[in-house]
């Protein structure tokens, strides 16, 4: 490790010949460092009066205090001490590659700020959306695999499988992958067992054949096939907005919400999910790699239909600024304590990474 724990590859490690050096307990630093310190309570904020900048400012602060919180709640799961020692293991290092310094945490978000809508204080939520990061961060191992995307950078340093190598990668995944509900099945994740058993069923039903898994299938098969705007629709309701989804619909469950509000929060995450990946179709159209923190291109290089191959890039801006009014308007029955999630939908618009 460098000084201010900032990580170092050891010789070979780019090209899958070494590990990375990463020990256990270490938590790699974010992009940005949070601007203010939240209420450990956790709750949604109240949306400032002025310009648009200072409503994204919102967002932007509170994306990057939870940020810091999941990943230290992060570390805190993956170093917990196991039988043999296997946190300590290149099996461990692997999955704190893939999981710890980077990432917006954006999933986690949508789990705290929702669950807070139904005043679940922050740090009661916070088992909910590590798992749910679990899952993204093992499908973006697998994602990034020569199989699949063969990338050879995420998040601005060099994917798993090039640190490691491609079989430690499958496994880290898979690691990732069963952590997740075995984090959802802890008593301390919620009291009641009837809670903990359907955030199980939501994020198995989202993670799997008919949610992310199978949308990745579909936009594997989607590879040099013409498709029209339903097609690429259904494609990303699976591959990126089922988590999204849950992301979301988890903070409900947690808070026991009633059917409408629950139906809102669902109608919310549906709109922003497909506002995710429209704005991702067109930050691969237009985006620069260095500031995405991955390839960009490579939509249009391996002949797949997106938002932007069939729309246009204006008609494909249009559609994100209307899906975003779509996801604000679902969150209105709620006032101003969900002013954070309505910002999240209009940041969406104009992200950058």
């Amino acid at each position: 490790m460098l000084r201010g724990g900032r990580m170092r590859l050891e010789p070979g490690a780019e090209t899958g010949q070494g590990p990375p050096s990463f020990a256990p307990g270490t938590i790699m630093p974010l992009a940005l460092t949070p601007i203010f310190t939240g209420q450990e309570g956790g709750g949604s904020r109240t949306a400032p009066r002025g310009s648009k900048g200072r409503r994204h400012s919102m967002f932007s602060e509170r994306l990057t205090e939870l940020g810091v919180v999941v990943e230290r709640h992060l570390a805190h799961l993956l170093d917990a001490k196991r039988p043999g020692g296997i946190e300590a293991g290149r099996l461990g290092e692997a999955m704190r590659y893939a999981t710890l310094g980077g990432g917006k945490r954006f999933r986690p978000f949508l789990v705290v700020e929702t669950a807070a809508l139904f005043g679940v204080p922050e740090t009661q939520a916070l088992n909910a959306a590590a798992a749910l990061e679990c899952i993204h961060c093992y499908s973006l191992v697998h994602d990034d695999l020569p199989a699949m995307d063969n990338d050879d950078l995420r998040r601005g340093r060099p994917t798993v499988h090039k640190a490691f190598d491609d079989a430690t990668a499958i496994l880290a995944g898979d690691g990732l992958l069963t952590f997740a509900f075995e984090i959802l099945a802890r008593p301390d994740t919620h009291p009641d067992p009837a809670v903990r058993a359907e955030l199980v069923l939501g994020l198995a039903r989202a993670s799997g054949w008919e949610g992310m898994c199978g949308g990745q299938m579909l936009d594997l098969e989607a590879e040099g096939v013409a498709q029209d705007l339903d097609g690429i629709r259904q494609i990303q309701a699976l591959k990126t907005g089922a988590l999204i989804r849950f992301g979301a619909e988890a903070g409900a469950i947690l808070g026991r919400a009633s059917a409408g509000d629950r139906k809102a929060v669902v109608d919310y995450a549906e709109a922003l999910g497909l506002a995710f990946q429209v704005s991702d179709d067109l930050l691969d159209a237009e985006g620069d790699a260095a500031a995405v923190g991955k390839a960009t291109g490579k939509d249009a290089a391996a002949g797949k239909a997106t938002f932007v191959s069939l729309m246009g890039l204006d008609g494909a801006k249009t559609k994100l600024a209307s899906l975003e009014k779509e996801a604000v308007s679902a969150l209105d029955r709620f006032g101003p304590k969900a002013a954070v999630l309505q910002e999240a939908a209009r940041f969406m618009a104009t992200r950058k990474s």
